[in-house]
């Protein structure tokens, strides 16, 4: 099983980044976390802060990948060409957030791409990507 972890703009400063709201550890960190829970699985990850290199991998992937975890972060909120992109691929897509959503700002209550996705998990910190995992890879998304 193959699994790609997609983090976007701001994610790379987990850890750093608003301790309060998203933790203090990196990404890199629960990643090896991952690593060890999931042996079995092939977990590749990407992060880029650019909207385009987000839809480049979920491209790439899209097609080949058993399933995608995608966090767009704030293009969440904004990003019809995301959602286009995950329309476009094969690979069944979970989106994913740290925080909950609905108990931040108004504007962080819609979400762009949910529609296009198999599910969304939001909430349970950095623990909402095992949470994905177990979604792909428990259940049949396709």
């Amino acid at each position: 099983m193959k699994i790609q972890i997609i983090n976007g703009p701001n994610l790379n400063l987990l850890g750093i980044r608003e301790p309060g709201v998203y933790g203090t550890s990196s990404f890199e960190d629960y990643l090896q976390e991952l690593a060890k829970i999931y042996s079995d699985i092939e977990i590749s990850y990407y992060q880029s802060n650019v909207e385009g290199e987000l839809i480049n991998k979920i491209h790439e992937t899209g097609f080949s990948y058993d399933g995608i975890i995608l966090n767009a972060g704030a293009y969440t909120h904004t990003s019809i060409a995301i959602y286009d992109a995950i329309k476009s691929v094969k690979t069944p897509v979970i989106e994913v957030h740290i925080s909950n959503v609905h108990t931040r700002e108004s504007f962080r209550r819609q979400s762009m791409i949910a529609g296009a996705c198999k599910g969304v998990i939001a909430g349970f910190g950095m623990d909402s990507y095992r949470l994905a995992i177990e979604a792909i890879k428990n259940t049949t998304l396709c």
